[in-house]
């Protein structure tokens, strides 16, 4: 059973905006992608790249975090990985490709640290809150990360592009501040004497376990379809007949639709029908939402319920992995093992599904990629039921 570590008063802040920042300073750089080919000469060519490499890292990175967050303790690693993505935000301020590309792949190393640590310490300081403290921290990353892009294309069409830069990465500053009080309750793995671990019963490693591997295959299938329709949904709904704009604001509305369930799972998912009932939200937004793209004659009114429903079952699939982290797992050592793992393949899916889709798009079409998706979407559905079945990993 989970004990309650002691921890500061100011953890709930330092983790919201944890969260703020394994978002903000990767979805703000879409909506200055203008402004960097005109201010830098950045080629169409290495755009694309500012997205794609923190989503690497984030699977090279992942089962080092874990392993170093035992060895070093959870809220010391989390602060170094601040301090990596602070550099890498200012060094992005610099007008130079080289260092913009420096720093987006010190941002996806910094980011990372909260991905993978952040349930890990929330099962440890709140082990009777577990729903209260996953909301505030995935709310807050999302609202942030569907607000970013948008927020950042506004303030480049008034400020110049270096201030926009380092004004929206000024709330990296302010969180090395706020989690300097955790670093006085850093909790390290105890090491036991060899005589006492010989004796205790210890659980085999997370990459061995059969369970542990259908959590990865559910945040790695919500992470691939979740990247990969918001790349080519636009330009799917456009070859439907949709204006870009439209297009863009129905992807909008698609991710701003899932923010509900940032607090609804977390909160609901201890309740006897509460996962159940998440996992039917998933299989019909994600099979329902995308196919109903298929439809013959597809107008705005109906575009705009399918993104909901999609939203609904992306924000419910997200939530639903971070709960799976937490509660299929004993103590705070073993979620951030699980949660490095699934993170780690989940995240290369992710960064590997747009480029696959994008290339059946225009060599094949459009169709197959929209019924590829639906099959993604049923085996997500699916390896949740069978997550769901199983108390916690080990059984």
């Amino acid at each position: 059973m989970t004990t309650t570590h002691t921890h500061s008063r100011y953890l709930t802040l330092g983790m919201m905006l944890v969260a703020t920042n394994m978002r903000l300073p990767i979805t703000m750089m879409p909506g200055l992608i203008s402004s960097l080919k005109q201010s830098l000469g950045l080629p169409s060519s290495m755009a694309g790249m500012l997205t794609t490499i923190p989503l690497l890292t984030f699977a090279i990175m992942s089962p080092l975090l874990a392993r170093w967050g035992r060895r070093f303790g959870n809220e010391v690693t989390i602060y170094a990985m601040l301090v990596i993505l602070a550099v890498g935000s200012y060094l992005r301020v610099v007008p130079s490709i080289a260092l913009l590309l420096l720093g987006t792949l010190l941002v996806g190393i910094g980011a990372d640290g909260g991905n993978v640590l952040l349930p890990a310490i929330i099962k440890d300081n709140f082990p009777t809150k577990i729903g209260l403290a996953t909301s505030a921290y995935t709310v807050s990353m999302l609202l942030v990360g569907s607000l970013g892009t948008g927020l950042s294309g506004i303030m480049a069409a008034h400020w110049s592009l270096p201030v926009v830069m380092a004004v929206l990465s000024a709330v990296g500053l302010v969180n090395l501040i706020t989690w300097l009080p955790n670093l006085k309750h850093n909790h390290r793995e105890p090491v036991l004497p060899k005589e006492t671990a010989i004796k205790s019963t210890t659980h085999p490693s997370v990459w061995r376990l059969p369970i542990a591997w259908v959590v990865t295959a559910f945040f790695g299938l919500q992470a691939l379809v979740y990247y990969s329709m918001l790349t080519w949904l636009p330009t799917i709904l456009v070859a439907h007949g949709f204006s870009t704009i439209t297009a863009g604001n129905l992807v909008t509305v698609m991710q701003l639709s899932g923010l509900p369930l940032a607090f609804f799972v977390p909160t609901t998912a201890g309740k006897r029908h509460g996962v159940p009932i998440m996992l039917a939200i998933i299989g019909i937004g994600f099979i329902g939402g995308i196919g109903g793209i298929l439809l013959p004659g597809l107008s705005l009114p109906v575009a705009v319920i399918l993104n909901i429903i999609l939203g609904f079952g992306s924000g419910a699939a997200f939530n639903l992995a971070v709960v799976f982290f937490t509660r299929k797992t004993t103590n705070g050592f073993e979620t951030a093992d699980l949660s490095g793992m699934a993170q780690s393949a989940g995240y290369l899916l992710a960064a590997i599904g747009p480029v696959l889709f994008g290339w059946l798009g225009s060599h094949v079409g459009w169709n197959l990629v929209i019924w590829l998706a639906v099959g993604f979407s049923a085996l997500l559905t699916l390896s949740g039921v069978i997550v769901q079945r199983h108390a916690t990993i080990y059984d």
